[in-house]
C-alpha cells in the first residue's frame, strides 16, 4: 500500500492512495478462508468447501468489503502517523474509474486539517465579575408581581357592568331545542371574561352584565367540539349573573405565600431572594463569559479550515434571514449568501470553538453521564406530559445528546480558563447589571 502526498497548502491536504492488486487479493483470500471454517456446502463437509469455488460464489461481494477496509486502514494509518485530524469528513474518490479485478486500486483523499492551536497563557487575561446585591426594593417588586398574578378578585360596586378581565359568578343551564343537555349546567361558577374558558361567543355576551341580571346567551358549538353530540349544534344558555368582581392585587401576607407553596410570608421572601441571587449570578456570568470570549478572540490567532467557516457563515446568514422574514417557516427559499459581517462572526465562532475544544481536551475536561442526565431532565420540563417520550428520543439519538453535551462542555472549559485568569469582583446595583446585559444584547443585534 502506498500513500503519496499531492497537496499541502495551508490546511488543505491531498493524498494518492494505492492498494496493490496483490494486497487486495491477499485480503480477499483471508476473508474467504475465515468464512470457510463455518461454511456448509452441499457435497462437502463443513469447512471443506474449495476456496476457488467459494471465490467464484462470493468473491465479488468480499472484494468490495476488502477494498473498503483497505482504504479505511490506509486512512487510519495516515492519521495515526501524521497526527493530523480532519476538520470534516475527508473526500475520498476512486481515480481509476475503469478499474477491473486484478488491477491496483487508486484513490484520491482530500481534506482540511484541523489547525495547530497555540498554547495560551490565560493568566494574562483580566476580567471583572459583577456582583449585584439583593436589596429589599427588588424583593418588594417581586412580591408585587406575585400579588398581581394571584388571580385575586374583589366585588365591584353595586350596579357596575362587567368588563373584559372581570370575574363573573354565574348560574347557567344550557339547552338544545329547549331541553337541558347533560353537562350543560352549573351553579356559582367563577368565569373570567376573556379567558377563553367557554366556547366562542359565550364570554363576550356577558360583557356589560350586572349582578342580579338574567341573560339568554345563544351560541354554536364548534364543529370539532370534543363532545360529539354537541359538535356544530346551536344552544341557548339561561344565565343568572350573581356577582361581578374586578381583578385586584392579592394582599401580601401569609395567605399569598401559601398560594406559592411556602409556609409564610417570610419564607416566600427568602425564596425570592434565592431566586434573585440565581438570576443575578446567571446574568453576571453571561457578561463575564462574553468578556472572556472577546479577550480570547483578541489573544489567539491561527489558520481556520475554510469549509468550517463557510458552513458556519451560511448557518448564520440563514438564521438572520428567517429572523427578518418570520412568516417564512420552511427552508425551500433561495440560498442566502453570507455577508462580510456573517463571515467575520463565523470566523470568530470557529476560532473560539476550536480553541475551547483544544483546551478542554488537554485539560481532560469531560461531561459525566449524571451531568448529561440533569440537562435532559431540565430540557424535558419544557414538554410537560411528554417527559417519557423526550427521554426515549434522547436515548436513541446520539446527535441530540451531543447538542446537549456541547454547551455543558463549553461551560466547564470556561470555568477552567476563569480559574487561570485574573478575576476581580465588582459590586454593582441591579440596574447596573441589567444595563451590562442590555449592552451585550445590543452588540448581538
Amino acid at each position: 500500500m502506498q500513500v503519496t502526498e499531492t497537496q499541502n497548502e495551508g490546511l488543505k491536504r491531498g493524498y494518492a492512495i494505492t492498494v496493490t492488486a496483490a494486497e487486495l487479493e491477499e485480503k480477499v483470500n483471508a476473508k474467504l478462508e475465515e468464512a470457510r471454517k463455518d461454511f456448509q456446502m452441499k457435497g462437502f463437509r463443513k469447512g471443506k468447501a474449495p476456496l476457488p469455488l467459494m471465490k467464484k460464489m462470493f468473491g465479488k461481494s468480499v472484494l468490495g468489503e476488502a477494498m473498503q477496509e483497505s482504504i479505511d486502514e490506509a486512512m487510519r494509518e495516515h492519521f495515526e502517523q501524521t497526527g493530523e485530524r480532519p476538520a470534516v469528513q475527508p473526500d475520498v474518490q476512486m481515480t481509476n474509474e475503469n478499474w477491473e479485478e486484478g488491477q491496483d486500486v487508486e484513490v484520491e483523499m482530500k481534506y482540511e486539517a484541523l489547525p495547530e492551536v497555540p498554547e495560551t497563557d490565560f493568566s494574562q487575561i483580566k476580567l471583572e465579575k459583577l456582583v449585584a446585591e439583593i436589596d429589599e426594593d427588588a424583593v418588594g417588586e417581586a412580591l408585587d408581581n406575585l400579588a398581581n398574578s394571584a388571580n385575586h378578585f374583589e366585588p365591584r360596586r353595586k350596579g357596575s357592568k362587567a368588563k373584559d378581565g372581570d370575574q363573573v359568578v354565574i348560574d347557567f343551564v344550557g339547552k338544545l331545542d329547549g331541553e337541558p343537555f347533560e353537562g350543560g349546567a352549573a351553579e356559582d361558577f367563577p368565569l373570567v371574561l376573556g379567558s377563553g374558558q367557554f366556547i366562542p361567543g359565550f364570554e363576550e355576551q356577558l360583557e356589560g352584565a350586572k349582578a342580579g341580571e338574567e341573560k339568554e346567551i345563544a351560541v354554536t358549538f364548534p364543529e370539532n367540539y370534543q363532545a360529539e353530540q354537541l359538535a356544530g349544534k346551536e344552544a341557548v344558555f339561561d344565565v343568572t349573573v350573581k356577582e361581578v368582581k374586578e381583578p385586584k392585587a392579592a394582599p401580601i401576607d401569609d395567605e399569598l405565600a401559601k398560594k406559592f407553596g411556602t409556609d409564610d410570608l417570610e419564607a416566600l421572601k427568602e425564596q425570592i431572594r434565592e431566586r434573585l441571587s440565581e438570576e443575578y449570578a446567571g446574568a453576571a456570568r453571561s457578561v463575564m463569559k462574553r468578556k472572556l470570549m472577546d479577550a480570547l478572540d483578541d489573544l489567539v490567532d491561527f489558520d481556520l479550515p475554510p469549509t468550517l467557516v463557510e458552513t458556519e457563515a451560511k448557518q448564520i446568514a440563514h438564521q438572520l434571514w428567517h429572523e427578518k422574514n418570520p412568516d417564512v417557516k420552511g427552508h425551500d427559499h433561495e440560498e442566502v449568501e453570507p455577508s462580510d459581517e456573517d463571515i467575520k462572526l463565523a470566523e470568530r465562532r470557529v476560532r473560539l470553538g476550536l480553541l475551547l475544544a483544544e483546551v478542554g481536551n488537554k485539560a481532560e475536561v469531560t461531561v459525566s453521564d449524571s451531568e448529561l442526565q440533569q440537562a435532559m431532565m431540565n430540557q424535558a420540563r419544557q414538554y410537560p406530559g411528554q417527559e417519557r417520550q423526550f427521554f426515549e428520543f434522547m436515548q436513541q439519538n446520539p446527535q441530540a445528546q451531543q447538542q446537549l453535551r456541547a454547551p455543558i462542555f463549553e461551560d466547564k472549559v470556561v470555568d477552567y480558563i476563569l480559574e487561570l485568569a485574573e478575576v476581580t469582583e465588582k459590586t454593582v446595583s441591579k440596574d447596573e447589571l441589567q444595563k451590562a446585559v442590555e449592552e451585550l444584547e445590543e452588540e448581538d443585534s
